[in-house]
């Protein structure tokens, strides 16, 4: 199979000009808004320590969630694709990020948690090897210039 290119168009327009732009620091407010062409609107803003809204969400946390949903997607299709029935899936990821003295930073390391509920009688190593299948495949994990890890944890349900 030939490579193929992708291309994702989004815009972010910032909406916190409260008055007098970025006329100080503590002038404006860090909201903005983030869109895609036919898909609903995402509320963002930087994070609190940076004079954002905790209650918009913020690049470190999409970031975050890009890697766990990434690996999510690609695990459930391997999963699919050897036989392997997953009934529930939740992850609690966590990031971590390095602030220099100067303000400049970079993330450090993620690691994901997922916790994967299999149908009774699932092959409960095959399930786990195919964790770091998906890692492998993962486009946002691989793109990453910071370790990406992952702790998953198996369960596999009791018949009744």
């Amino acid at each position: 199979m030939a490579d193929k290119q992708h291309h994702y168009d989004v815009r972010v327009t910032w909406t916190g000009n409260e008055g007098s732009g970025t006329s100080s620091y503590r002038g404006y407010s860090r909201a903005h808004s983030i869109e895609a062409a036919g898909k609903p609107t995402i509320a963002g803003s930087s994070d609190p320590s940076f004079r954002g809204d905790p209650a918009r969400w913020n690049p470190e946390e999409l970031l975050v969630a890009s890697l766990s949903a990434c690996h999510k997607l690609w695990y459930l299709g391997l999963c699919a694709g050897a036989g392997i029935v997953v009934t529930a899936y939740e992850d609690n990821a966590q990031g971590a990020m390095l602030e220099q003295a100067d303000g400049a930073g970079q993330f450090t390391s993620v690691v994901l948690r997922p916790k994967v509920t299999l149908a009774a009688g699932s092959d409960l190593e095959g399930a786990r090897a195919l964790h770091h299948q998906a890692h492998e495949m993962c486009f946002i994990a691989r793109s990453m210039n910071f370790p990406v890890s992952h702790e998953p944890e198996l369960l596999i349900e009791t018949l009744a």
